[in-house]
């Protein structure tokens, strides 16, 4: 998945929490403790700057 990614232009971050405007992604099952975290973080947080409502 990685290399479609990169070749699709996305950049690709080898890191266990991910945020863009509030799109919260992981990598694996592994990371969803952090995941679920972050996820609520930005909840919290409400819209973004640069979100389409």
């Amino acid at each position: 998945l990685q290399t479609d990614l990169k070749n699709a232009g996305a950049i690709w971050t080898d890191e266990e929490v991910v945020v863009d405007q509030g799109l919260v992604t992981s990598r694996s099952p592994r990371d969803l403790p952090a995941f679920n975290a972050k996820l609520l973080e930005e909840i919290a947080e409400g819209e973004h700057a640069g979100q389409t409502p």
